[in-house]
């Protein structure tokens, strides 16, 4: 293996996942149940593997933490802000996703799992409302 002498990030995937039903807009959330950010809300997602691609890290994480099943996935943007997460120095790349409202139940490290109205959101961990400003837009710009 090589060894640099310049410190690595960790990478990260996260999946923001959409669904528009009678004019509304639903987005899916978990409760985190581990710290940082113990008991807030957040978009599915975890570390990418060393092994997978963020695509695959973001499909996966989103069935660990809600049961939900997804094949495609559209990358929205990657989020470098060097203090975006308390642990270490994590680049997240977001991903968007469309679903029906089915059943999903908190799984993994996610105490709950549940849809939530766009209009009636609780405050998001991390840097999740400013991913979820942007995912909006990319589907609004996509009708």
């Amino acid at each position: 293996m090589y060894c640099y002498k310049y410190p690595h990030p960790v990478v990260t995937a996260d999946c923001i996942v959409f669904n528009k039903e009678n004019d509304k807009i639903f987005v899916l959330l978990i409760q985190r149940k581990n710290d940082p950010y113990k008991d807030c809300w957040a978009f599915p997602g975890g570390f990418v593997n060393i092994n997978e691609s963020a695509e695959d890290a973001a499909k996966r994480e989103l069935k660990e933490e809600t049961g939900l099943e997804i094949s495609t996935v559209e990358q929205l943007k990657a989020y470098s802000n060097p203090d975006r997460d308390p642990r270490e120095r994590v680049i997240t790349i977001a991903f968007i996703a469309v679903s029906k409202l089915k059943h999903v139940k908190g799984g993994d490290d996610a105490k709950e799992a549940r849809w939530f109205d766009i209009s009636t959101l609780p405050p998001l961990a991390f840097d999740h409302e400013q991913i979820l400003k942007d995912a909006l837009e990319r589907i609004k710009n996509k009708n």
